[in-house]
């Protein structure tokens, strides 16, 4: 979500601001502003748009000085206009802030401000904050002990730089919950909400801990918790590759990713093998804690949800250990019983998604109890958090919708699963490598059914199927959480009311819906039983005169010859992995139809790629 950027040194802070702004739009953003002083003055610029258009229009990179701070806003709080933009003032323009996070008190502060005086420009919750530290200016009471008074009126979780006039030598950083952290350069210091802001100018960081604030000079660093009590920066060295983010001649960003699976599941794969002999140790669990699992807990959002249900049966099937699947942003208002004995996945692209980081931090509050998270970004929160951490190899991922992430989320669940299950003595090396190669044979697949149907999808089927304004997916077993994936790109892309249901399900209400200008997308199994049920589903489906559409496997004919139309993966696929052998096939018609639709695929409204906020 929204991007927060900090400059203090020797270059043109404006430009370099710019810079670090769009390294980080793949994030996912409504607004854009800077600030900065030059001769004790300070410059504000900002506008609704991508950088690029604010840019051109408002000539941020020509606001002259050496201090400044940035943003990117997704809005919350206040709808898509200029005087919500970042950065914020008080009453005066003696300051600017910016901010990630919900102020969730911001109401009742905003009601007190007024009654003392205060103006208000914006809709924001931010603008509570700013007004807050024109206090602090007005009473010269800027101190340590003052500045921890105002955070703890603060409620929510935040990250917010402070610039002002009034010391133009220095920003203020402050971090509860939501990422930031300090690159330390020569003579030059950047502050930002992701290291990718200004990983190619700097590998020395500064994660600013929990609860904690920090003054930023151009050669130094001052930090304090929320109590006051002075913190030693530890400094780490980190070494992020700064990937190319162009889209090498495809027409969108998750075009190039869909087609980018192939490569990312090899990857995944091969960096896992030379975990062999460190695996445990990089989870920090004990062999003998692994036997005696009693229950694995796999928590997540969104797309990486679907993953962990699909990981269910990848757990069940392969260690033989009973699994539960929560929803993270339902998490922390369940019951909740911690058990030695279990296992607590944890699963994020980013890293920093709020309701699942929330989830992670509740879990690891009891102490003692075994968390891992899987991502893809290795300088995530969640990766410092967990007590051990598997990455996936994606690579940047710039589209909103996650498909890559995806594919390689399910392959380190899968080969998780059986390295458990290795470790338990329920299979031996044999199997354990050919579960590797069964991998990377369906990425293969995966590819190779892109291939096949591409022209078709393009030239017939994404016609045909664009118009509709509402579809249902069906699956069952494995294949359900399959459907919801597709269910929720549909939405997420091409704007269109799609639901997801156990194809058992459909008698018990769906039904009602289809006609003849209901599609229906049925993703098959591999287990003839269950197959059959599928069959069976798809015949009521066409009996109330629904468009079948269904994602098959070779020889399933009784299935092809109900539908209207048919995508086979004609590969031989492991039945556990038929979904990740479907998955680029089910990414690209999807992708397809919302470009018939005319809709802004890589960034759709309302929408951002990491979910920073609950």
């Amino acid at each position: 979500m929204c991007s927060i950027i900090g400059y203090k040194g020797n270059e043109h802070a404006s430009s370099v601001l710019i810079e670090g702004l769009k390294k980080m739009e793949y994030r996912g953003y409504d607004s854009v502003g800077i600030a900065t002083i030059k001769s004790g003055k300070l410059l504000i610029r900002k506008g609704v748009g991508k950088v690029a258009e604010v840019n051109k229009s408002l000539r941020l990179d020509e606001l002259p000085g050496k201090l400044g701070i940035g943003h990117t806003r997704w809005a919350t709080h206040g709808g898509i206009v200029d005087s919500n933009a970042h950065p914020h003032s008080g009453c005066t323009t003696r300051l600017a802030i910016v901010h990630n996070g919900i102020i969730e008190n911001y109401d009742i502060l905003k009601s007190q401000l007024i009654q003392a005086g205060h103006i208000f420009e914006s809709d924001t919750d931010t603008e509570v904050i700013s007004h807050f530290f024109e206090s602090l200016q007005q009473k010269d009471d800027f101190s340590v002990n003052a500045l921890c008074s105002l955070v703890q009126q603060l409620q929510g979780t935040y990250a917010f730089v402070v610039l002002m006039e009034k010391f133009p030598n220095m920003l203020i950083a402050v971090r509860k919950k939501s990422p930031l952290c300090i690159g330390i350069g020569d003579e030059e210091m950047f502050i930002a909400s992701d290291v990718l802001a200004f990983a190619d100018k700097t590998n020395k960081l500064f994660f600013l801990p929990d609860e904690s604030f920090a003054f930023v000079f151009q050669d130094s660093i001052k930090a304090y918790d929320f109590l006051g009590n002075e913190l030693q920066p530890n400094m780490q060295e980190i070494n992020v590759a700064v990937e190319l983010t162009e889209k090498n001649g495809h027409e969108h960003f998750m075009l190039k990713e869909i087609y980018e699976q192939k490569d990312a599941i090899t990857k995944t794969v091969m960096s896992l093998q030379k975990l062999e002999y460190s695996l445990w140790d990089q989870l920090h669990i004990t062999a003998e804690k692994i036997k005696n699992i009693q229950r694995i807990c796999l928590l997540a959002c969104g797309t990486s949800w679907h993953a962990a249900r699909i990981a269910q049966f990848f757990f069940e099937s392969i260690t033989a250990v009973p699994v539960c699947v929560y929803l993270a942003s339902e998490f922390r208002y369940m019951s909740f019983f911690p058990q030695a004995n279990n296992l607590y996945i944890v699963i994020s692209q980013s890293g920093e998604t709020a309701d699942t980081l929330e989830a992670l931090r509740l879990i690891n509050a009891y102490g003692g109890l075994s968390t891992i998270v899987i991502t893809n970004v290795a300088t995530s929160t969640m990766v410092r958090e967990a007590a051990g951490f598997l990455l996936t190899q994606a690579g940047p991922e710039i589209a909103v919708a996650s498909t890559k992430a995806f594919s390689t989320q399910l392959v380190v669940l899968y080969w998780l699963a059986h390295r458990i299950a290795y470790e338990k003595k329920l299979i031996n090396q044999v199997t354990l490598s050919c579960a590797e190669e069964n991998l990377l044979k369906v990425a293969i697949t995966l590819e190779h059914s892109l291939d096949q149907y591409r022209y078709s999808i393009d030239h017939v089927y994404a016609r045909q199927y664009a118009c509709y304004d509402k579809a249902l997916f069906l699956g069952r077993h494995i294949s359900y959480p399959l459907a919801m994936e597709g269910a929720l790109k549909l939405k997420e892309i091409g704007y269109v009311f799609a639901e997801s249901y156990p194809a058992g399900e459909l008698k018990h209400g769906p039904l009602a819906l289809v006609d003849e200008t209901m599609p229906v997308y049925i993703f098959s199994h591999l287990d003839p039983l269950i197959y059959q049920k599928l069959v069976s589903n798809a015949h009521e489906v066409k009996a109330r005169g629904g468009r079948v559409v269904v994602f098959t496997y070779e020889g399933q004919h009784e299935l092809c010859a109900l539908a209207e139309t048919s995508f086979i993966i004609f590969d031989d696929v492991p039945m556990l992995l038929g979904p990740l052998a479907m998955v680029g096939l089910m990414q690209y018609f999807v992708y397809a139809l919302a470009k018939e639709r005319g809709c802004p695929i890589d960034k759709p409204r309302n929408l951002a790629k990491s979910v920073t906020v609950e």
